[in-house]
């Protein structure tokens, strides 16, 4: 199961305040079998509105999670349909309590799909998908980010429910009265739901043929206190252990007066960070998003991110303590020790939809710096490379397009889940890279040094390639294309506000792919040798064109399988590489093990209140320190992940009592025992 925000307790839903349910339930036993539920009831409908047809569900006593009947949905088109079921949920709902839950059958070998819609017109935006595949997997997501994968039973009932605290903004979904986890979705809106037979996504097979039976639904509403803040979006906790985030929380006015002021308080792992909010304005119903100018530092393991708002308006509590915090699950992704992934966007100026690359390339590189290496392959405008154009063309179907270490193609909307699986692989080696530039000639040479982690056959390659950020230019092909002009396609990283096309003379372009070396299959058999712990350089050599600006490059070297995918990468300014320095093209050495003894001390030892583990001559080394009391119970331990050069590890042993510890303190594959004496 995968899960990127969960609970692990049920959500505990606020109260309203003079709260009015709305209601509705069918088990369709009051219905003639084949009947159209459209014509039968004033509560279904269809997309186009139109009942009692191709659109319409039927009735039918073939199978029944109660009593004997349910409705039955069933498509082999590749998009899905013609049946197309609405149920409204009376009204456009953002606050309060909404609870859904139905029962589903879907047959083997098939798949089934609904979704929430959260405006009255359809078809303006989707809120939520539930998307069960012909494999057996089900997932959940807000159009926006994947909340959860999970398997379902084919070939017998089973539960969906969704019960949502809309002023909180906090979606808990169960299979069967499990809770999967609670989520937070991007836009906290329900109106209806939409039935759709369709099974097309992650390799489905077009066929989807499932019933449903038990269809509820509940809306509590909720009456506006005088004063009231709530929290409702948890943003920028994402991450890899040990990197700080900053957090943003949106919060929103649900009460009638203006709110001017407010405390809002993060805590995560122990820590806690404020901020002190002065100088507001916002109407009813409105909202303010909050930055934290102090950092979390995130940790391995699922833990709770929880926002909690207070002294609304300068006045302690405000007028509903119900819905004063918010909590969403952070797991940081832990990076298998050295990786680097790389992401290669095929784009290009003349195509509409290619912003929605530049905005997730962009958002991968600020979110997993160090562990993401983002190229833009550019197509038919001024940028391109044709080599490198060539090459990737030949891996994808359409613009934009992705290859995330040139696995299978994907949109680049969905890059951050292929790199959640290959940065946790641990790489068959570790690259260096190292330059020399002569501004002369505009020579750049470039050594690619690997260090193999594993003893390795076969055709093992090696390719470099040189990016650039903040490409500009004007003339002809210069302008970018942008499908989301006037914000009909949605929300895409500020290309809502921009014209089509977005005039050059306003257009930056990152990640420029500027040069590919050798080849972009690499340079075959790379190595005549690749024992563990043998280092190996190759050379290649880059001409720098006058117009790239050189302060403004990067360097990706790339380890490649035999099979073509991307085992590793480096990734460093050109700047970077100089100071790495230009190693010459062959075998270089063995790396020998770290010496634990010379290189790992505790001070002060005898310890009173602290004491700390100073590591010399670290080279991509994941630290990890163990603490065993006299009795052999571990009382500490602490994963510091991939650390380089020196590095000083402080430990409180104040909680400590008196008497003698082991430490055992791991480096790599090697381990240093120590006795601690705590005073």
């Amino acid at each position: 199961m995968k899960k990127l925000y969960y609970l692990s307790a049920a959500i505990c839903l606020a109260m309203a305040t003079n709260a009015n349910a709305q209601s509705m339930s069918e088990d369709f036993e009051g219905w003639t079998v084949g009947s159209y539920m459209g014509v039968n009831s004033a509560d279904w409908t269809t997309w186009s509105g139109a009942t009692g047809g191709a659109e319409d569900v039927q009735v039918t006593n073939v199978q029944a999670a109660s009593g004997t009947k349910s409705i039955y949905f069933m498509s082999t088109s590749p998009s899905g349909g013609p049946q197309d079921v609405v149920v409204p949920f009376g009204g456009e709902h953002n606050t309060g309590q909404f609870s859904f839950d139905a029962n589903f059958y879907v047959e083997s070998n098939q798949g089934a799909y609904f979704n929430f819609q959260g405006n009255n017109t359809i078809g303006q935006l989707w809120t939520f998908n539930c998307q069960m595949h012909n494999n057996g997997t089900i997932t959940f997501d807000d159009g926006t980010a994947v909340w959860a994968t999970d398997t379902y039973p084919q070939g017998q009932w089973f539960n969906i429910a969704v019960n949502i605290d809309l002023n909180t903004n906090s979606w808990d979904v169960l299979m069967d009265g499990i809770s999967i986890g609670v989520f937070q979705a991007t836009n906290n809106q329900v109106a209806s739901i939409d039935i759709f037979p369709v099974n097309n996504a992650n390799g489905g097979n077009n066929q989807s043929s499932f019933y449903v039976d038990d269809f509820n639904y509940t809306h509590t509403s909720f009456t506006l206190p005088a004063v009231n803040a709530a929290p409702s979006f948890i943003t920028d906790v994402n991450g890899v252990a040990t990197s700080d985030k900053y957090p943003t929380v949106t919060v929103r006015n649900l009460g009638t007066s203006t709110i001017t002021s407010f405390d809002l308080e993060i805590d995560y792992n122990g820590t806690q960070i404020v901020e002190n909010v002065t100088g507001l304005s916002i109407p009813s119903m409105g909202t303010t998003d909050v930055t934290f100018t102090n950092a979390i530092t995130l940790i391995s393991g699922p833990n709770a991110v929880t926002a909690t708002v207070s002294n609304v308006n300068g006045n302690g509590q405000d007028d509903n303590a119900n819905d004063d915090s918010k909590s969403v699950i952070v797991d940081p992704i832990v990076p298998a020790p050295g990786k680097v992934v790389v992401g290669e966007e095929a784009t290009g100026t003349w195509c509409q939809w290619c912003p929605r690359g530049a905005v997730f390339m962009d958002y991968m590189e600020d979110t997993y710096q160090g562990f993401w290496a983002g190229s833009a392959v550019h197509n038919g405008d001024p940028m391109v490379n044709t080599d490198y154009d060539a090459g990737i063309g030949g891996l994808i179907g359409g613009y934009p397009s992705a290859l995330v270490d040139r696995q299978p193609e994907v949109d680049p909307s969905v890059m951050e889940n292929d790199f959640f699986q290959r940065v946790v692989i641990p790489p068959n080696g570790l690259m260096t890279n190292g330059a020399t530039y002569n501004s002369t000639t505009g020579q750049l040479d470039i050594s690619v040094t690997t260090e193999f982690v594993n003893t390795l056959s076969g055709n093992w390659k090696v390719a470099v390639v040189v990016t650039e950020d903040g490409v500009t230019g004007s003339g002809a092909g210069w302008a970018q294309a942008n499908a989301y002009a006037g914000g009909a396609s949605g929300p895409m990283g500020g290309y809502e506000s921009l014209p089509n096309p977005v005039p050059a003379s306003i257009m930056v372009y990152d990640h420029v792919a500027r040069d590919i070396q050798p080849s972009f299959g690499g340079e075959p058999n790379a190595f005549p040798q690749m024992n563990a712990g043998q280092i190996y350089a190759n050379n290649y050599t880059v001409m720098i064109d006058p117009g790239w600006n050189i302060d403004s490059l990067h360097i990706i070297s790339m380890l490649i399988s035999p099979s073509g995918d991307i085992d590793n990468a480096g990734y460093t300014t050109l700047a970077e590489a100089e100071t790495n320095g230009f190693q010459e093209e062959g075998f270089v050495g063995i790396d020998e093990p770290y010496d634990v003894e010379t290189n790992v001390d505790v001070y002060p030892n005898p310890a009173v209140d602290n004491t700390s583990i100073y590591l010399h001559g670290l080279h991509n080394a994941e630290v990890i320190v163990q603490i065993f009391d006299v009795n052999g119970k571990l009382v500490y331990t602490e994963n510091y992940g991939e650390m380089n050069g020196e590095a000083i590890l402080p430990i409180n042993t104040e909680a400590f009592e008196a008497g003698v510890y082991t430490i055992q303190t791991f480096v790599g594959d090697v381990r240093k025992v120590d006795k601690l004496i705590v005073k």
